[in-house]
């Protein structure tokens, strides 16, 4: 973690259960405080569904849990 921001890593969970790092970066502060407002997110032009979020203290890192969303 950053005093100005912290790396989030966004993960992918595949219809077979398989995880998939999307990316990793860092997040201001307002960006993560915004996390509490929203359910989906768009990264490399694809949306995504906010499913879980878990805080690993021992990498300082917030690791997100989305799935795709599907166009229809």
């Amino acid at each position: 973690m950053l005093d100005n921001g912290m790396n989030v890593i966004l993960f992918e969970k595949k219809p077979d259960g398989e995880l998939r790092q999307i990316e990793e970066r860092t997040w201001t502060m307002n960006m993560v405080t915004a996390l509490e407002h929203v359910n989906y997110i768009v990264a490399g032009g694809q949306e995504y569904e906010t499913i879980e979020g878990r805080l690993n203290v021992d990498s300082g890192k917030l690791e997100l849990l989305l799935v795709p969303m599907r166009n229809v």
